[in-house]
Formats: C-alpha cells, structure tokens, sequence
C-alpha cells in the first residue's frame, strides 16, 4: 500500500500531535522549556528524597575517600568551587591550567601512542608498520637487552631494522628503557636520526630519566652526579641536532604501578621534575629543559579521579615554573593506562577498564595517550590486544568526538574541587619530599618508598576483603571462562647495548663514584593475591570443590548459596550442591556423603541457624566432613569457620585450600 504523504493527514491529528512533535521552526531561534511540565524543587527537596531513599540516613553518609583520605561527596554545588567567576582562566592561555589550546586539532586532538615490545626488531618493526597504518599516531618502544621485557634494539642496525619504513617527520618515535636510564638508547637513536632526511622536522621522545631509573631499577651506576652529568651533555648534543625533540620525561606512573596514591604519584612526580631541574642546572639551559620534558601520569577505571588527576598536574607544574622564575608553558602530558587494575583471569573486562582510562586521558586533556592491551597482564599482547588497544582510542576520538571540546570538564563543580584537593595534597607530599633532601635523596633513604608501601598495604586489605571489588576476579569470576590469546616466544638470547653512540655524543663525562642504590619501586597488580589463588586450583589433581548444604527452601537459602557459590569460585573453587534440597539432617548428610567432598559450607537464613545450623554441622561431620563453615555470622559447636561480606575473602580462601589439600 503506498505510503499517505504528510499532507494527507486529518488536521485534527496534526493538532493532537503538537504535543510530541517538535515545529522546526522552532528549533532555530527558541529554547523549548522541557522543565516546564514538572514543579520546581529546591535543593533542600532533593535532600529529603535522598533520606527517604537512604531510610533515614543523611547524603553525607555516601561521602567516600580516596587512598589519600580526601573526601568524594555525593553532591557538589557552586559553594564548592566558584565555577561561575573562571578563576582558571580559559583553554590555551597561561597558565594553562585548562590546557594548551582552545581549539584542538580537528583530525588528532591528541597523539595516539601505542607501546612495542616484542623481542625482535624485525617483528617489533613488522607491529610499527602495522599500528601506524591502522590509527597510531607515534609508537613508543620498550627496549630491553635481555629481550625479556622489551625490544632488542642494541645497536645501530637494530634500530635500522626496528624502524625501516617509519617517517618520524610524521610519527614521532619514543623511547622506554626497561633497564636503565636510557643514555645509551637515546644515543642510538639519535644516531639513527642523524641518517634521515631533515633532522629540524623529527618528532623524537628520547624520554632520558635518571630519577625514574633509580625508582624503577634500585640502581644507578657511578652515583646520580656522573649520571646526571652524562644525560645533560647527551640532552645538549640532542637538543642542538633536533629542535623539534622532547629531551626528558618524568615518569609518574612509576609510584602508580608500585601501589601509591594519587597524591603521591603527583608529588613525586613534582619532586622529580625539580630535582632533575636542579641537578641539570649548569649542563643544560633550564627553560629548555623544562619545555622539552615529557609527564606521564597513569589512569585507572576511576575515570573521575583520572580526569582530576591530570588537570590537578598542571596546576602543580604551573606553580613550579613560577618558582623557577620560567615563563608559563603547557604541561605536556602523557596518560597511560593502569597496569597494576589489569588481571589475568577474565581479561576481556579489562577492555571495558582500559576504554573508562582512556576517556579520562580524552577528556582530560592528555597531550599523548597510550592505552595497554587487555591481555598484558598474560604474556606479549598479539595482534588481537594490540588492535583492540589502538581502536579504543580510534573510535573514542572519531566516533564518540572526545577530542572535539576543549576542556570538556572545565567548571564542573566535582571534577574541579577534586582537583583542587589533589593538588594540596600532592603539594604537601612534594613539600615532605623537599624536607628530605629532593627525590633522589628521599628515594636512597627509603622515606618515600615507605609512605607508598603504607598505601599499597592498605589497599591490598581493601582488594581482600572486597572494598574494592575486582569483577571477573574477586566479584563474579567466571571458573569456565575462554583465556586470552598472547604472542608465542622463543626466549631470547641476552645481549649487551652497544655505548658506541654515546661515546660519540659524550666526549667526556664527570667521573664514577659510588652506585646509587635504593629500593626500587616494584610494580604490583592489585588481583595477584586472589589470581595465586585461581593459579594453585588449576595445578591441582581435580578441580577442588566445596558442598554446599543448604538448610530450608529454595527462597531462603539462595541469596547465601549464591554468596558463597561466587566466594569460593574466587579462589577457584567449585561448588557442589544436593541435586535436591535437604528437608532434614540426614538427608543434608546423605548428599554430602555422596558428593565425595570434605568441606561444607551452610546456607540458610538467620531464622533457620538458629534453629538448625548446630544439627546439620553434627550431622555433616558425622557423614565425613573435615570442615564445617557456615555463610553467615551465626556461631556455635561444629561451625569451624563463617564466611560473610567484610570478612578477609583471600586468607579464608587460602584457609578452604589447605583444607582440601591445593598445593600453594
């Protein structure tokens, strides 16, 4: 039947349809008043309806903390920050505090960096290519001589390998050093530099970071001085050959990885910025080296913090340049996504972590962003984890257009207090450090390395007792899931980086001393507890397996056989239950005897452990039971142990493996 044209509709239908239909006329030149139709509530309206939701309590109550004890409230308000007077200014003015640029660049508002790492340079040069064809805008290449965590680029024909094909006029390449502090990389690459056709126009990161090495590794060799003297002549010679080089980076995600706070990775970040301004002083011109320095900064699946982190960074920067009596400049910043929330089991959540990290470094403002492939925490991502890495980001800029407002966030009233807060609070770790003698010195002491182990503590009892709940590990973890695919390796042989180059750049260099040598900042992840876990079930001879006796109906005993069935699933333990609920204590011991087992977990309600729960422990033991736990708080005679939300979920588990007897 063919379709009515619009005008073989009744006019009373167009006159009732006015009410939903939109006159686009109207559209161009007036506001249409959606509100209008709902009655006006005060502030003090919306409080009253949060009580009534929250049964009594106040709003206050939802107020949470960060690691660093500052406080995200459940409602912000313009009392919070004065949004309305702009005191930060505007995007692309000094201070910058808002960023570099009020119009961001309509086809890269930030530059995409994707990580390399496999072992060999000519794969390593093959995934270049590849990434670089596909949306990356610049590569940043992981170098190890020992090929365990990086690229083998150890020589001038190594990096001629790794990067056959690249134009870094187009695609700037960067450096990370998995060993050191890069001196003799960064000497290479600039020697590779050197045979390219304009040397003015290279985007090169040689990312030179004594401080961060020291952080990373525990070891300088020769002292901080002859280090320091070194990577100023080496940034001198660089600077001279490639004005369109960034020379340094001060690497924040460092402390990050290691468990810190968001406050400590910012005033150690601070800390180092300014102590390696200050050991350069002399060697190389300050404003430049403060103009041609790299900040990254790392950003988790709290998007909120991330976002507040970054913008909080700039303000410390721009306070700093103040102090060094520099003009004010952009802060250029790097966000790489958390290493340390990714896991192991169940890895495909750790898309959904990466893409929330990303948008924190879109709409925050990051310079370059790198996002971490979602099976790093498994092995050397392969294609798959490379592709899903730089898609993140190809479709956050060019489908979801994060990149197309500049300082999207600028004024909203949380985003902004947060940042404020973060800022003190990184400014009075900064201070701390300062006391103790700048980073460096506060690194060989110990000191810094102490009030971040306090943190990751803390948090690692928070992770175990579900405070913070970890999906697909801790909460929800799936016993059949599909692995992950990751590269398939030959182990390398180990070789040593060439300092041929360096000798070339460096003609004569401050004399050794003694080593530097501190702790280093190891880097976690916060599920390793619970993925140990999941590790020493999947050794075992069988799957280990607990019964589950459940005490009542089916409406109520579910809610707790579903706790407990998702509690020891986190240690990789499976559940078993009666292919018919019990009606009596012998039934309940007759379906454990049959199930083969040797631990049972009650279930039931409050109501019916009182009234039960002693009975059917006796009788559960009596049918062979070793252990006897109970899902519930509830306590008395054959009850070995309780399982319940709060308690330590991962020292219980480690108690439920002993007792079925899982090799840790």
């Amino acid at each position: 039947m063919a379709q009515k044209s619009c005008r073989s509709v009744p006019k009373e239908m167009v006159h009732k349809s006015r009410r939903y239909a939109v006159n686009p006329m109207l559209m161009a030149d007036d506001i249409l008043p959606f509100s209008s139709a709902f009655p006006e509530a005060t502030e003090a309206d919306w409080l009253r309806e949060v009580e009534k939701a929250l049964k009594g309590k106040s709003a206050e109550t939802l107020t949470r903390k960060t690691a660093d004890g500052l406080d995200i409230k459940p409602l912000y308000r313009e009392s919070d920050f004065p949004a309305a007077a702009d005191p930060l200014g505007v995007p692309g003015q000094a201070p910058f505090l808002r960023g570099k640029t009020a119009a961001p660049d309509k086809w890269l508002p930030w530059d995409i960096r994707q990580r390399v790492a496999h072992p060999s340079p000519a794969e390593a040069n093959a995934e270049i290519l590849r990434d670089l064809e596909r949306g990356v805008s610049s590569v940043e290449i992981r170098i190890d001589g020992s090929g365990q965590d990086g690229v083998q680029l150890c020589s001038l024909a190594d990096f001629r390998t790794a990067l056959e094909g690249v134009d870094a006029s187009i695609a700037a390449v960067a450096l990370d050093s998995a060993s050191g502090m890069g001196t003799r990389t960064a000497a290479l690459l600039g020697q590779w530099a050197e045979g390219q056709a304009d040397t003015s126009k290279l985007k090169l990161d040689f990312n030179l970071d004594p401080l961060g090495a020291l952080a990373k590794t525990g070891r300088i060799e020769g002292g901080l001085d002859a280090a320091f003297g070194k990577t100023g002549a080496l940034a001198a010679a660089l600077a001279a050959k490639f004005p369109a080089a960034n020379l340094f980076r001060i690497d924040g995600t460092i402390t990050h990885e290691a468990g810190g706070s968001e406050a400590q990775e910012l005033g150690g970040l601070i800390a180092a910025a300014i102590d390696t301004m200050r050991r350069l002083n002399g060697t190389v011109d300050l404003a430049q080296a403060a103009d041609r320095t790299i900040f990254a900064i790392a950003l988790d699946a709290n998007y909120g913090v991330g976002i507040a982190k970054l913008r909080a960074a700039r303000r410390l920067w721009a306070r700093c340049l103040e102090a060094l009596g520099l003009k004010p400049a952009p802060m250029k910043l790097q966000g790489v996504t958390s290493a340390r929330m990714l896991t192991k089991y169940d890895p495909w959540t750790n898309m959904l972590r990466g893409t929330s990290a990303a948008f924190a470094g879109a709409v925050g403002g990051a310079d370059i962003l790198t996002v971490r492939a979602f099976n790093e925490a498994l092995g050397l991502p392969e294609e798959l984890g490379r592709r899903i890495a730089r898609n993140t980001q190809v479709i956050a800029m060019e489908e979801s257009q994060l990149g197309r407002v500049a300082d999207a966030t600028g004024g909203a009233w949380f985003t902004e207090t947060l940042a404020d807060d973060l800022a003190k609070a990184a400014w009075a770790e900064f201070q701390k450090i300062e006391s103790e003698g700048g980073f460096g010195a506060s690194l060989m002491s110990g000191a810094f390395q102490a009030r971040v182990s306090a943190v990751r503590e803390a948090r690692a009892r928070d992770v175990s007792r579900r405070k913070i709940p970890v999906t697909g590990v801790s909460e929800y973890p799936l016993l059949d899931e599909i692995g992950a695919p990751v590269a398939d390796l030959d182990t390398p042989k180990p070789r040593k980086v060439s300092d041929e180059a360096l000798q070339q750049y460096v003609k004569s260099a401050p004399a050794a001393g003694a080593d530097a040598v501190a702790e280093a900042l190891a880097p976690i992840r916060i599920t390793a507890p619970f993925e140990a876990l999941r590790d020493a079930a999947a050794k075992a001879a069988k799957p280990p397996a607990v019964f589950l006796a459940t005490l009542g109906s089916l409406a109520e005993f579910t809610a707790r056989a579903d706790f407990a069935r998702n509690f020891f699933a986190a240690g990789g333990i499976v559940s078993k239950e009666p292919p018919v609920p019990p009606k009596t204590a012998a039934e309940l011991a007759a379906a454990f005897k049959a199930s083969g087992g040797k631990l049972a977990v009650l279930c039931s309600t409050d109501k019916n452990y009182e009234a039960e729960a002693l009975a059917a422990a006796s009788a559960l033991k009596a049918a062979g039971a070793q252990r006897v736990w109970l899902a519930g708080k509830f306590e008395g005679e054959g009850i070995d142990a309780n399982i319940f939300a709060g308690a330590d979920v991962a020292h219980l588990l480690k108690l439920a493996h002993a007792e079925l007897g899982v090799a840790q």
